[in-house]
């Protein structure tokens, strides 16, 4: 119930964070203190697939995560709840749907790339990773070099985990979303 002297939230004061890139570029660590730090909902399309994959759906390859992960994502926002969301989004379809739920929530959108700059710490990190989500399985690092990962084509944010910690990295995010 709302108290009729105060005003429900805005989604226009929420931002949508989307933070991309391939796997084992360290998506998930900054993410998550990302999260943590701002106390805000984190969506994360691998566990919405892999939960999907648990229900008995068969083939999640396609859209049903990332149409899962706009509606959930939009949910919050329209709470005025600000969101990050982590996943590959490698191609510019994707993109252009995360900028249309912020868009339609009148929220900010800050694109994040996350990118790996040195090759043998992103192969050392993607044949040391943890599962951390029952069942999924990783991608092997010949899978990663051989994803379809589209240039980018619109502004982001690219941090590069090679020189970056995720401190650093929750740092640089936390001041674009406060300066745009």
């Amino acid at each position: 119930m709302v108290d009729a002297g105060h005003n429900p939230p805005s989604s226009a004061d929420a931002a949508l964070v989307v933070i991309s890139g391939l796997p084992a570029t360290g998506k998930s660590t900054i993410a998550r203190a990302l999260a943590q730090h701002h106390k805000i909902p984190y969506v994360r399309i691998d566990t919405i697939e892999q939960s999907l994959i648990r229900s008995g759906i068969a083939d999640v390859s396609g859209t049903a995560g990332y149409i899962t992960g706009y509606a959930l994502a939009a949910e919050q926002l329209r709470l005025g709840l600000s969101v990050v969301v982590e996943c590959v989004n490698p191609v510019e379809a994707t993109r252009n749907a995360w900028s249309a739920t912020a868009q339609h929530n009148s929220a900010r959108l800050l694109s994040v790339e996350v990118i790996c700059s040195d090759p043998d710490e992103h192969r050392r990190r993607a044949e040391r990773r943890v599962v951390d989500i029952p069942d999924l399985v990783l991608p092997t690092w010949q899978e990663i070099l051989d994803r379809d990962y589209e240039p980018w084509t619109t502004e982001r944010l690219v941090l590069d985990t090679a020189i970056m910690n995720s401190e650093s990295a929750v740092r640089r995010i936390t001041a674009r979303m406060f300066t745009e």
